[in-house]
C-alpha cells in the first residue's frame, strides 16, 4: 500500500465503472466500499498530523494501562 512521507506525495485514482443497469446508489455503495478496503481515508488521516515515537509509545502504554483496569474491573464484578 503506497502511503505519504519521506516528502513524497502519492496519488491514488480509485475508480468504478457503473455496470449496466445499476443504480447511482448500488455505484456508490462500491465505491465507498473500494475506498474502505483500500484504506484510503484512514491512511489520509493518519497522515494529517505528524505524532512522534515518544507520543505514540506513551498513547501505547495508556491503552495498555485502561485495557489492564478493565479487565481487573470485571473480573471484580
Amino acid at each position: 500500500m503506497p502511503s505519504i512521507g519521506d516528502g513524497m506525495v502519492v496519488i491514488i485514482a480509485m475508480q468504478v465503472s457503473l455496470r449496466q443497469g445499476e443504480t447511482f446508489d448500488s455505484l456508490l455503495k462500491r465505491f465507498r466500499s473500494a475506498v474502505a478496503k483500500h484504506g484510503i481515508i484512514s491512511d489520509y488521516k493518519r497522515h494529517q498530523s505528524f505524532v512522534s515515537k515518544s507520543q505514540k509509545l506513551r498513547a501505547k502504554i495508556q491503552r495498555a494501562q485502561r485495557k489492564r483496569m478493565l479487565k481487573a474491573a470485571r473480573r471484580a464484578a
